[in-house]
């Protein structure tokens, strides 16, 4: 006998409107701006480096960050936001990935 399949039950959605505190790049304001500016993040493995987190805009790399042993994604992209703030103001970019001579 074949068996029916019942129609899906789905989720009611959420009638409180997100606050600040359930956003999670409200910590992160500089990331925020740079992806709302047209500018973009990149995150992911780079070989031979490990995970890295790369910020630019259309005109420069901001910053090119390395993941340290034991820091968490979410400390990164603390630092990130960081780096790109001082890219920004202060003209300093930040590079961890490539060698310096």
């Amino acid at each position: 006998m074949e068996r029916r399949t019942r129609p899906g039950r789905s989720k009611p959605g959420s009638r409180v409107a997100p606050g600040p505190a359930d956003d999670p790049l409200a910590g992160l304001p500089n990331v925020t701006t740079l992806i709302e500016t047209e500018g973009q993040i990149t995150l992911g493995q780079l070989y031979p480096v490990g995970c890295v987190a790369i910020a630019n805009d259309d005109h420069n790399c901001l910053a090119m960050l390395q993941r340290r042993d034991g820091e968490t994604l979410y400390e990164l992209l603390i630092r990130l936001d960081a780096a790109i703030s001082r890219a920004l103001r202060d003209g300093e970019f930040t590079d961890e990935i490539n060698a310096s001579d």
